[in-house]
């Protein structure tokens, strides 16, 4: 799920407060929501999935960017911006249509976010210089937004970091 392009100048400003050696920033046209990580899918199943998907009805729902924080927690590996919203029914209606598929439930949960950052090789040093930037900056918050769609994505890694491609979007709605 993408944002609305007026918070990623505010993405950007707020990636240049945190940027530390060792951190790699994702840049901020990339910046997105992950309903579910479904790895590798061979290209005959791609149309199975987007039907599923477009199967799904979650009424459209407002959203917030607020907070800042870190995953695991003692060992900083990704930075993050937290989100505020109904995105459980929206996950959990995607984890069931992809279980359906064959696909495994995360068993971890979801907790919405955005990542900004991920640490190549998490080390004490790593966690000093940026737990005060993050804590500095943990009351952020961007605003609102409305979540009215959602889209099956292809990424591709290359050198360069990270292409997204959209294969197919989904407008949300409650009924047919």
């Amino acid at each position: 799920m993408d944002l609305p392009e007026g918070m990623r100048e505010d993405i950007r400003r707020i990636q240049e407060h945190i940027a530390t050696n060792g951190l790699r920033l994702v840049r901020p046209e990339l910046v997105h929501v992950t309903m579910k990580f479904l790895g590798d899918v061979p290209a005959e199943k791609v149309d199975r999935i987007a039907e599923a998907l477009r199967d799904i009805k979650v009424p459209p729902f407002s959203a917030q960017i607020k907070g800042m924080g870190v995953f695991p927690g003692r060992s900083i590996r990704v930075v993050w911006l937290g989100l505020e919203g109904d995105f459980s029914r929206l996950y959990q209606q995607v984890e069931q249509s992809m279980s359906a598929l064959g696909f495994e439930r995360e068993s971890r949960g979801f907790s919405p976010h955005l990542t900004l950052g991920r640490v190549g090789h998490p080390n004490t040093e790593m966690n000093r210089q940026l737990a005060p930037k993050i804590a500095a900056l943990s009351g952020t918050n961007l605003g609102s937004f409305t979540v009215d769609h959602f889209a099956l994505k292809k990424s591709t890694l290359t050198q360069g970091g990270p292409i997204y491609d959209d294969l197919a979007c989904f407008p949300l709605r409650d009924r047919d």
